[in-house]
C-alpha cells in the first residue's frame, strides 16, 4: 500500500505539471494572437497605448554598461551561473547566481527614434557567451573577477575546481530589436518642449498591460518560435494531465 500511495503522490505532481504546461500554452496562444493583430508601427507615427516597433539600438548615454563575462558594451545584460551537483544517484545543474542590469536606450528606424525603458520587459535575446569548465580549461579572468565581486568561488573547500557553467545574454548598440510595449508620456521631457511628437514618448511596461516583450528576432521568426512552444505546451501538458488523471482514477479503484 505504501508503494501505491507514493506513486499516487508522484502522479498528482505530474498531473499538476501537465495542467501548468497547458495553461502556459494558452497564454502563449494569446500572446501569439496579440502580436499578429497589432501592426508594426513606424516610430514617427507612434500613438499612445500598446504598440509594436522594430529598429536599431542606440545608447542613450555616453557611458553604457559592460557585460559581466565578456566585457562588451551593452544597454542590457543578464547572466546565469550554474553548478553541476550530484545527490545520490542523480546529478543536475543548479542555478547558484543570476541577475540582470539595464539602462534606457533609443530604438531607431528610418523615421526617427524613441526612448525605451526595458524595466519589466520579458527579454528574449540570443545567448552571447557561454563557458563550461572542464579538464584543461582555464576559467576566463573576467569570470573569476565577477565571482570575486560576488564573494563566490569556483573551487571546493579542498581546492578542486567545481563543474560550473556561465551564461550571458546582452543587448548591444546597433542590435536590431522587435519590441511590443506601451507608448506613454516621456517623464524626462517637459510638456510643450518636444521638437516633435515622438520625443515626448517612451516605450515601457504599461500599468494596465501585461505584454512587454523585447526580442532580437524579427516578427515572423518570433511567431514561429512561439507557435512551436505553444503547441508543445498545450498538447504535451494535455497528454500528461490525461495520462496522470487516468492513473489517479485507477488508484481510487485500488483503495
Amino acid at each position: 500500500m505504501t508503494d501505491i500511495i507514493e506513486m499516487f503522490i508522484w502522479t498528482l505532481g505530474f498531473f499538476a505539471t501537465g495542467v501548468f504546461l497547458f495553461w502556459e500554452g494558452i497564454k502563449l496562444l494569446k500572446q501569439k494572437r496579440l502580436i499578429e493583430n497589432i501592426p508594426t508601427s513606424k516610430i514617427r507615427s507612434l500613438a499612445m497605448g500598446l504598440v509594436e516597433i522594430y529598429g536599431e539600438v542606440v545608447p542613450a548615454y555616453k557611458e553604457i554598461l559592460k557585460s559581466p563575462f565578456s566585457n562588451k558594451d551593452c544597454v542590457y545584460y543578464s547572466y546565469t551561473i550554474e553548478e553541476y551537483r550530484s545527490s545520490g544517484k542523480s546529478s543536475h545543474w543548479v542555478t547558484v547566481e543570476n541577475g540582470h542590469n539595464e539602462q534606457p536606450f533609443y530604438l531607431k528606424d528610418d523615421t526617427g527614434g524613441v526612448l525605451i525603458d526595458s524595466k519589466g520587459a520579458k527579454v528574449n535575446v540570443s545567448r552571447d557567451f557561454e563557458f563550461n569548465t572542464g579538464f584543461g580549461k582555464k576559467t576566463p579572468d573576467l569570470v573569476l573577477n565577477f565571482l570575486k565581486s560576488k564573494g563566490m568561488s569556483h573551487k571546493t573547500l579542498f581546492g578542486f575546481g567545481k563543474t560550473m557553467r556561465y551564461k550571458e545574454h546582452f543587448i548591444a548598440p546597433k542590435d536590431k530589436l522587435y519590441i511590443m510595449g506601451t507608448a506613454s508620456d516621456n517623464p524626462f521631457v517637459e510638456d510643450g518642449t518636444a521638437k516633435n511628437n515622438v520625443e515626448d514618448i517612451i516605450i515601457q511596461k504599461g500599468k494596465n498591460e501585461k505584454m512587454y516583450y523585447i526580442s532580437d528576432k524579427q516578427e515572423n521568426a518570433l511567431l514561429k518560435e512561439i507557435k512551436w512552444k505553444m503547441l508543445g505546451f498545450i498538447f504535451g501538458g494535455a497528454l500528461l494531465s490525461v495520462v496522470c488523471l487516468s492513473i489517479i482514477l485507477k488508484y481510487f479503484d485500488l483503495l
